[in-house]
């Protein structure tokens, strides 16, 4: 029984530290199947960490009690989605290199959060603690399941709602118009252009999906497992989630199924410290075995992952 337990919250725990890398590579999706490369995905999991615990905060402090840790979701969908106009303006109107845009983002969302965080916080180096944050759901009746019940229907309502928006990007990206004209663009802009479709204005919204949803994915961390935010609080999730969609095909389900991977390895490297077998382990090992993979995987993934055809090329409708 007690094997079981530990697999239960073993499951449990890899639904964690999946959730964010699952907000954060549907949102690399949408980005990079429109053509635009978004190096920039850790900035935007950062910018949205920072927004979710300001937004939270001030929302306890307007003693809106439950309430605060939803706002602070929606605050950093909507920080990030804003901050991630700097890169879509950079990349898509005035042609800037993709990649090292991104990379910017990433330093510039590193820079100025923090910077913030000490103007409101009297020269702190993190936000105060929330006292309002997210709790598990349990799903009546499948909770009570043995072995699974606890591993896969007890979770943070935020993991609910990224299992969701898989189907939902899965459904936009290959059912709808709008994904059609996105995945377009991303392939042959200039025969899109031809038809109509307007090329800009496509990727301009698939990087700012890419913004809110990424914003969601650092919020997620913030709301649901440090209670506050800092300069080491993403510490390469971005990264690993980047590792996740490329890992995945650029597609809904294998983001999720890679993000669920680089998860239970995050959670194995909480699990193996229980055992006494650890202690012979330096602990700096443990820590870097998610990151390890991450690298093996992708080593693994070059030449099997075929990106969008267009990815990474500015659109110049004069070059048609």
């Amino acid at each position: 029984m007690e094997a079981l337990t530990i697999i239960g919250q073993l499951f449990n725990t890899t639904l964690v530290f999946s959730t964010a890398l699952i907000f954060s590579a549907l949102g690399g999706i949408f980005s990079e199947r429109s053509g635009i490369v978004n190096i920039g995905i850790e900035g935007l999991m950062v910018s949205g960490a920072f927004a979710s615990a300001v937004g939270s905060y001030y929302a306890e402090q307007a003693d809106l009690g439950a309430l605060s840790p939803w706002i602070g979701l929606l605050t950093a969908a909507v920080f990030a989605l804003l901050f991630s106009l700097i890169h879509a303006v950079a990349t898509i109107t005035f042609k800037a290199d993709q990649v090292i845009s991104g990379v910017v983002i990433n330093f510039l969302a590193a820079g100025v959060t923090v910077y913030l965080v000490k103007i409101l916080f009297d020269g702190a180096g993190q936000t105060e603690t929330l006292n309002e944050v997210f709790s598990k759901w349990a799903i009546p009746g499948l909770s009570k399941i043995p072995l699974l019940g606890y591993g896969l229907f007890t979770a943070y309502p935020t993991t609910f709602i990224a299992l969701i928006l898989v189907a939902v990007a899965w459904y936009v990206l290959f059912k709808t118009p709008f994904g059609l004209r996105l995945r377009s663009v991303g392939e042959h802009p200039s025969a899109a252009d031809t038809v109509g479709i307007k090329v800009k204005r496509i990727r301009y919204i698939a990087v700012m999906i890419s913004g809110a949803l990424a914003g969601m994915g650092g919020a997620t961390i913030t709301l649901t497992t440090t209670s506050n935010f800092s300069h080491n609080t993403i510490s390469g999730q971005g990264f690993i989630a980047m590792a996740a969609m490329i890992f995945g095909k650029w597609h809904p389900a294998g983001a999720l199924g890679a993000a669920v991977f680089f998860g239970m390895a995050q959670a194995l490297n909480n699990f193996l410290q229980l055992f006494d077998f650890s202690k012979h382990i330096p602990q700096e090992f443990l820590y870097m075995l998610p990151y390890v993979l991450t690298i093996l995987v992708l080593a693994g993934a070059v030449g099997r992952a075929k990106a969008p055809s267009a990815l990474g090329e500015p659109y110049d409708p004069g070059k048609r």
